[in-house]
């Protein structure tokens, strides 16, 4: 029985990432095709990254499969599910399925829509077990993490017990997708063919926004000998020159960073490589073995310079940390890249100061700002659900699209993103043009402010 998994992300269709060409694969995916491959399962992956539509279907109708799986998320929805109405129009008997952190706090949307199986957390077993029990027409409703529709009715398996060892899993299937198109990619816009890379599974931490829908609030990790094993095979098969680790907080262990530094040393290796972490999770001294390993970027979140808003969002971070490892990552000759987010619950107008203050003291090299929206399932979510302002049709919406009462106007909030990006340019590029910039859109905040969001 052949099953087809795919992802739905069109980079053609994707403005924003045109114009910055940072693709990455989709690991998810790719960990679940070398799963079923090594069970001995017909398993095909169509990466949709540089396809066109057009291109996206006439792959599937050659290969004519009987189940098409669709790895989900806030950023594919909406194509996934134009995708899926093609195929449940084009190929009636091929069964569908979706997983992904989109779909656990979703399933009735999801399922209303044509798809005919739900996939909740982490994805290898459980899709083993369905791809069998479709394959061999056994019933589905005792398989954990797998939820359906019967006569209407939504029938939700139990929750699926998490991998403990991940290295029970094998390493992703990275030769099933045109990687080549990846790395020349990264090569020609940023000089280093560079490919992501996972250690970790779950994140320990509580903080409200962030979604935990696919690994939970767990803290799982590959020993660094098999993440060194990795590594090697990258360089020496695809001749990757840098990498993304993509966990949650790459130093939450400084045990694990200590023994992988060790592991680095025993192989002679040393790669670029960039990640994200917690201030209060570095210290001089682990800042020194990432910078040994090849670190050269450190994003460090603390998405507020107020002290309020941070313990709001349950980060359990002091301010006065950040700034400091923010400083510190810098002296020892790395970047550092921090997010900021504006616009969450109560967050007035001397917050947003604070955080340009805030900004101005840390003067990182790199600065990511959003405005805040509710993902279901969060914390943030299920406070403001009583507030939201507008719940656009789920169908042709994200959660992106969610705005909930806020003390000023939503032009309020744009305003203070230039003010912030203008008055972090300035401090760092001593910039007078920016500094002009950052008081012009103070002065447009003072004019909306009163103007409440509704």
């Amino acid at each position: 029985m052949r099953v087809v998994g795919t992802h739905g992300y069109f980079l053609e269709e994707d403005e924003k990432e045109q114009k910055i060409m940072r693709p990455y694969p989709t690991l998810g995916l790719l960990y679940i095709s070398s799963f079923l491959k090594n069970a001995g399962k017909d398993f095909t992956v169509i990466d949709s990254t540089f396809l066109s539509k057009s291109a996206w279907k006439e792959e599937v109708l050659a290969l004519q499969p009987a189940v098409i799986a669709f790895y989900t998320n806030l950023v594919t929805k909406i194509s996934i599910l134009e995708l899926v109405q093609w195929a449940k129009n084009n190929l009636p008997s091929t069964k569908i399925i979706a997983g992904g952190p989109d779909v656990t706090y979703n399933k009735l949307n999801y399922l209303t829509t044509g798809i005919d199986f739900i996939i909740s957390g982490e994805g290898e077993q459980t899709m083993l077990e369905l791809v069998d029990a479709i394959e061999n027409n056994q019933p589905t409703h005792d398989i954990p993490g797998v939820s359906y529709l019967s006569n209407g009715t939504l029938v939700e398996g139990s929750e699926r017990i998490k991998i403990k060892e991940m290295e029970d899993l094998p390493l992703p299937d990275r030769s099933s997708i045109p990687l080549e198109n990846y790395l020349s990619t990264w090569k020609k816009h940023h000089g280093k063919r560079t490919l992501n890379i996972s250690t970790q599974r779950g994140c320990p931490y509580t903080c409200k926004w962030c979604s935990t829908a696919v690994y939970g609030q767990s803290y799982r990790r590959n020993t660094p000998k098999r993440v060194v094993e990795e590594i090697k095979h990258l360089v020496d098969v695809y001749s990757v020159e840098a990498l993304w680790f993509v966990d949650d907080v790459f130093t939450v262990s400084h045990k694990w960073i200590k023994e992988l530094h060790s592991e680095f040393q025993r192989n002679d290796l040393f790669i670029p490589f960039e990640c994200i972490t917690r201030a209060e999770r570095l210290n001089p001294t682990i800042l020194h073995l990432l910078k040994e390993m090849g670190c050269f970027r450190i994003w460090i979140g603390a998405e507020s310079g107020s002290q309020k808003i941070i313990d709001k969002m349950d980060r359990r971070v002091d301010l006065r940390t950040v700034q400091e490892m923010i400083q510190e990552t810098q002296r020892q000759g790395m970047e550092a890249g921090t997010f900021i987010m504006v616009g969450y619950p109560d967050e007035e107008l001397i917050d947003i100061k604070q955080t340009l203050d805030h900004i101005q003291k840390c003067n990182p090299t790199h600065l990511t700002i959003t405005q805040a929206y509710p993902i279901k399932g969060t914390g943030l979510y299920d406070e403001m659900e009583n507030k939201f302002i507008n719940q656009p049709n789920w169908e042709v919406s994200t959660d992106r699209e969610i705005t909930f009462a806020l003390p000023y106007s939503q032009k309020f909030y744009a305003h203070s993103i230039r003010y912030l990006v203008n008055g972090w340019l300035a401090k760092r590029d001593q910039s007078l043009k920016h500094q002009l910039k950052s008081w012009s859109s103070y002065q447009l905040m003072l004019l909306t402010k009163n103007r409440v969001s509704k």
